[in-house]
């Protein structure tokens, strides 16, 4: 599915209500597409532990416009199968990413530059704000 709004009237299709009562949970999904605007955002939340999330986000039901409660997990699940044909674990989309070198240690921890050590230029100082302003 191509946007949020047709998840939600899916939604809507299988357990009532409106798409209005199931938008915020679909939104949640792809909220995503802000990082990466094709296919690879749904590696973030689209698996078994986002699903999971979207739960601990929106509790474990809603109750939608009709009055029907709706278990927030077979919200996610159909999601996630209108999208993948299935369900994966984030290990299924983890096994998919090819290794760079720049993932890794590039080098020993004990050859690494210490932005403190003396030589250094000293980072920018921080200016807390507090309440009737700057402190």
């Amino acid at each position: 599915m191509g946007h949020c709004y047709h998840h939600a009237v899916s939604s809507m299709r299988q357990w009532g209500g409106e798409p209005d009562d199931y938008l915020a949970l679909h939104q949640w999904f792809d909220e995503s597409k802000s990082i990466t605007a094709d296919f690879r955002h749904r590696a973030l939340r689209h698996h078994a532990e986002g699903i999971f999330m979207l739960e601990r986000f929106f509790g474990a039901t809603i109750t939608v416009s009709s009055g029907r409660v709706v278990p927030v997990r077979l919200i996610g699940e159909r999601h996630v199968i209108e999208d993948l044909g299935f369900i994966p674990s984030f290990a299924d989309w983890v096994r998919c990413i090819r290794p760079e070198p720049w993932m890794g240690r590039a080098q020993p921890i004990h050859k690494l530059v210490d932005p403190f050590a003396s030589g250094n230029p000293a980072p920018p100082p921080v200016v807390a704000l507090v309440a009737g302003g700057r402190s």
